[in-house]
């Protein structure tokens, strides 16, 4: 078992790039092959790092600094390629069913003229939910994790390589439906957006400090059901709140479009940022980091 969040040995992750009418799959040393048809096995292993049963505490702890601390050096790696080129990535997280994939399609749907907006779909098995969005227009590329329950960096780093958003794009990656591996592992993006469903229950936040507290955005969704529902939106807000001072609570139906006006205005402010963010990082970064960023944009 994985000594970070116990994920299966052997775990693996396939790359699907749905761009187009066949699946490519590109493997770890950069050969493709196409399939027609969609199937569950992986191909290549993305768990690369040391996984072992360690006999006392301090063997599982060092075995996590590793595996985070390898994942954190290819996260800053990805956010120096992203930041030069001007892309703002953002990490979407919540639990399964909570709408994630339902907001996508909306935003693609109402801002896909406005923002050129790419996808790096996660799940564990199928590429249904990447068909969706591929519908609803956006290019889109597809990593199974088989038996992982997060995304990691270095996953990212090859959606990207399939991906190839342009200057100024914008990058929606939608993380595995989980609450507590993703807000362990950074991917390189600008910030979390954790979908909160009103279905769920308003202790959400505080049974998953953790991935409240990383968030930078909360969408609270699903409020055209709250008619229909007990749930108290001022206790979820302030629970949200007690955990993340700082984090900015958006209320929106992704079925019927209400409050995603707030939510299309922060991604546009972002995404205009993204220029002035990636001078920042050039400036001020450490120098292995900025020393890759102006190399991406030489």
């Amino acid at each position: 078992m994985c000594a970070v969040c116990g994920c299966s040995d052997g775990a693996t992750a396939t790359i699907t790039d749905l761009r187009h009418d066949g699946h490519d799959h590109v493997h770890a040393d950069g050969t493709r092959h196409s399939h027609d048809h969609d199937h569950g096995h992986g191909h290549d292993h993305h768990h690369d790092h040391d996984h072992g049963h360690g006999h006392g505490t301090g063997t599982l702890v060092a075995l996590e600094t590793k595996v985070l601390a390898k994942n954190d050096a290819l996260a800053a790696q990805n956010r120096a390629w992203l930041a030069g080129r001007e892309i703002l990535a953002l990490n979407l997280v919540s639990s399964p069913g909570a709408g994630k994939t339902s907001l996508l399609e909306r935003t693609i749907r109402d801002l896909g003229g406005a923002l050129d907006l790419l996808v790096i779909e996660g799940d564990q098995a199928t590429s249904n939910d990447a068909q969706r969005i591929r519908a609803a227009g956006a290019p889109v590329v597809q990593v199974n994790t088989g038996t992982g329950c997060h995304l990691e960096a270095e996953m990212i780093a090859r959606g990207l390589a399939v991906l190839k958003p342009a200057a100024g794009a914008v990058v929606l990656i939608e993380n595995v439906g989980n609450l507590v591996c993703p807000a362990l592992f950074d991917l390189g993006e600008r910030a979390k957006v954790a979908i909160l469903s009103v279905t769920e229950g308003e202790d959400k936040p505080l049974k998953y400090p953790h991935m409240f507290k990383a968030a930078t955005i909360m969408l609270l969704n699903k409020i055209d059901l709250l008619p229909h529902l007990d749930f108290d939106v001022a206790r979820a807000i302030a629970n949200a709140l007690q955990v993340n001072p700082d984090i900015i609570v958006f209320r929106v139906s992704a079925r019927t479009g209400e409050g995603l006006d707030a939510w299309y205005g922060w991604l546009r402010r972002e995404a205009l940022r993204a220029p002035e963010d990636a001078f920042a990082a050039i400036c001020s970064g450490p120098a292995g980091v900025t020393k890759q960023m102006e190399e991406t944009v030489s």
